[in-house]
C-alpha cells in the first residue's frame, strides 16, 4: 500500500525537472514577450498600452503580410499532404528494406543544413537551373519561369524541406491501421476509391492532423527559406519580425507582431484540427 501511495509521488519528482525547464525557457519567455508587446515606446520606459497593436492593425501592409504568410504555409503544407501522403501509403506496401530506403530518403532534408539545401534549391530553381531547363527542353514554356524569389519557389522549397513531418506521422498511422479492415470493404463489394475514401481516409485522420500541424507550424515560421528563396521582393512574417528586432531596434512592436503571428497560427491550426474532428465525426456519427 505504501509503495503504491509512493508512486505518484515518484512520477510527480521526476517531471519536476521537466517543468521547470518548461517554465524558465517557454512559459517566462512568452510572459517576456507579451509583456513587451504592451509597451508604448521603442525605449521600453515602462509604460504599457495597446499602441503597438494599433500600429500593426491600422497599416494595411502589415495585414497583407500576415495574410500572405499564413497563406503561403497552407499552401506549402497542401502540397506535402498531396505528395507525402501516397509516399506515405507507398512505405506501407513495401518490404522492410525499400521502406528503410524510403524513410532515410524522405528525412534526408532534416539531417541536412538548413542553408546548404537552400543554396542548392537556388540553384535548381534560378533561370538556367534544372527545373527551367528541363521545361524549355520540353517546349512547356517558350521562356524561363520565374520560380526563384517569387512565392512558388516559397512554396515548393517549403514543401520539400518540410515533407518528413507530414511523412512521418501519416506513416505511423497507416501502419496501425487494422488491414482487414480494407479486406472487409472490398468482399462488400466496394471498390479500391470507395475504400479509400470510406476507410483508409478516415482512419488516418490523426496522422493527417498530426503532420499538418507540425508542418503548418515549420512552413509559416521558415525564416531561412523564406529569405532565401523569397529574397527582397517578398516580405513574410518572421521576416518583419527580424526587422523590427534586430534592425530597427524596435522590440516592443516586434513583440507585438510576434503574438499576433502566434495568435494567429493557433487559430489556423486549431480550425483545422475542428473541421477535420467534425468531418470524421459525420462519417462514424
Amino acid at each position: 500500500m505504501a509503495s503504491a501511495d509512493a508512486l505518484p509521488d515518484r512520477e510527480w519528482r521526476l517531471a519536476l525537472p521537466l517543468a521547470i525547464f518548461f517554465l524558465a525557457f517557454f512559459i517566462a519567455p512568452l510572459l517576456l514577450l507579451v509583456s513587451t508587446s504592451f509597451e508604448t515606446e521603442r525605449q521600453m520606459t515602462g509604460v504599457l498600452g495597446l499602441r503597438q497593436y494599433a500600429a500593426f492593425f491600422g497599416d494595411s501592409l502589415n495585414l497583407d503580410v500576415l495574410i500572405d504568410t499564413l497563406l503561403v504555409g497552407l499552401k506549402a503544407t497542401l502540397l506535402c499532404l498531396v505528395f507525402g501522403y501516397p509516399l506515405a501509403w507507398l512505405c506501407t506496401k513495401v518490404s522492410a528494406r525499400l521502406q528503410a530506403v524510403l524513410i532515410f530518403l524522405v528525412v534526408l532534408p532534416i539531417v541536412t543544413s538548413v542553408v546548404v539545401r537552400t543554396f542548392a534549391w537556388i540553384v535548381i530553381l534560378g533561370r538556367r537551373g534544372i527545373v527551367n531547363d528541363t521545361i524549355l527542353a520540353l517546349g512547356l514554356s517558350s521562356q524561363p519561369l520565374r520560380l526563384l524569389f517569387a512565392e512558388p519557389g516559397v512554396v515548393i522549397v517549403l514543401a520539400q524541406v518540410q515533407m518528413p513531418l507530414m511523412v512521418l506521422p501519416l506513416l505511423t498511422t497507416l501502419q496501425r491501421l487494422d488491414p482487414n479492415l480494407e479486406a472487409a470493404s472490398a468482399a462488400l463489394g466496394a471498390g479500391a476509391w470507395r475504400t479509400f475514401f470510406k476507410v483508409t481516409l478516415p482512419l488516418s485522420m490523426p496522422g493527417i492532423i498530426a503532420g499538418f500541424i507540425l508542418t503548418y507550424t515549420a512552413c509559416v515560421t521558415a525564416f531561412v527559406t523564406q529569405s532565401l528563396i523569397g529574397g527582397s521582393r517578398l516580405l513574410y512574417m518572421p521576416m518583419m519580425i527580424f526587422q523590427q528586432a534586430m534592425d530597427l531596434q524596435n522590440w516592443p512592436f516586434a513583440a507585438a507582431i510576434s503574438v499576433i503571428f502566434m495568435i494567429s497560427v493557433l487559430l489556423i491550426v486549431g480550425l483545422a484540427v475542428a473541421l477535420s474532428r467534425s468531418r470524421t465525426a459525420r462519417l462514424y456519427g
